[in-house]
C-alpha cells in the first residue's frame, strides 16, 4: 500500500522542519507549504490525505483556505486538522463551524500531532471497509462505502469527522449517548476540552440536517447525558 501523504502548512518554518520529522518517522509521505496561496496549490496537484493547517498565515489565513476546500467538490473530502497558536474558544470553534476536524493548539507535542494524525486517518479508513453498507433512519440515508449522505433523496456535504459522528448516532438510532462515547467510538480518542468541540461538530450537523436546527427533530440533546439520533415525528404526530 503506497504511504498517505499529508501537507502541513505555517509559514513558521522550524514548526515545519519539526512535525514533518516526526510524520515522516512515522511513515507518511510529507508535502510543506508555508502560505495559504501555495497550499491551495499543493492540495489542487497532489489532493494528500490529510492537511495539517495553521490559522495564522502571511496571505490567505487557515479559515479562508478551510472555506475554500469545503466548497471545492474536489477538495472537500480531504480531513483537516487546524494548527493555532490561539486559545480563544471563539477562533477554535469557527474552524470547527467551517469545517475542520480537529485542531490542535501551540506550543504541542509532535507526538500529539501523529497520534491525532493517525486517529483521524484510521477513521477515513474504516468508512472504506465499513462491513454495514447503508443506514437508515426515516428520511436520513447513509452509504458508508460511498460515503454518501442524502436526506429526502437530497446530498449532504459532510466532514470526515461530521460523518463519523453521524454514523454512529445512526448505528445506535434511538440510544442516549454520552458525549464520551461518541468522541471514543466517532473520533478514535479523548482529550481535555473535546466535548466543547464535540458540541461544535453536532451544532454543525443540525444546520446542514435539520429544517430548524433550533427544534432539531433528529439529533436530540439529552439533558445530563449527551445526545440521541431519533426517527422524527411527523407534525400531525407531535
Amino acid at each position: 500500500m503506497p504511504k498517505q501523504s499529508i501537507l502541513v502548512v505555517d509559514d513558521d518554518r522550524e514548526i515545519v522542519r519539526l512535525v514533518r520529522g516526526y510524520l515522516e518517522q512515522a511513515g507518511y509521505t510529507v508535502m510543506a507549504a508555508y502560505d495559504g496561496e501555495t497550499a491551495l496549490h499543493y492540495l489542487r496537484a497532489e489532493h494528500p490525505d490529510l492537511l495539517l493547517l495553521d490559522l495564522m498565515l502571511p496571505d490567505r489565513d487557515g479559515w479562508d483556505v478551510t472555506r475554500i476546500i469545503r466548497s471545492d467538490p474536489g477538495l472537500a473530502d480531504i480531513p483537516i486538522i487546524m494548527l493555532t497558536a490561539r486559545i480563544d474558544d471563539v477562533d477554535k470553534i469557527l474552524g470547527l463551524e467551517l469545517g475542520a476536524d480537529d485542531y490542535v493548539t501551540k506550543p504541542f507535542n509532535p507526538r500529539e500531532v501523529v497520534a491525532r494524525v493517525k486517529a483521524l486517518l484510521r477513521r477515513v479508513r474504516r468508512e472504506e471497509l465499513g462491513t454495514t453498507d447503508v443506514l437508515q433512519v426515516a428520511g436520513l440515508r447513509m452509504d458508508i462505502r460511498r460515503h454518501e449522505v442524502t436526506h429526502q433523496g437530497d446530498p449532504i456535504d459532510l466532514t470526515v469527522t461530521e460523518f463519523n459522528i453521524l454514523r454512529v448516532l445512526m448505528e445506535n438510532a434511538g440510544y442516549a449517548l454520552t458525549r464520551n462515547e461518541l468522541i471514543e467510538k466517532g473520533l478514535g480518542y479523548v482529550y481535555k476540552g473535546m466535548e466543547r468541540t464535540l458540541d461544535s461538530h453536532i451544532k454543525n450537523l443540525r444546520q446542514k440536517l435539520e429544517d430548524d436546527p433550533r427544534q432539531p427533530r433528529y439529533i436530540q440533546t439529552v439533558y445530563g447525558v449527551g445526545y440521541r439520533l431519533t426517527e422524527p415525528q411527523s407534525r400531525e404526530q407531535e
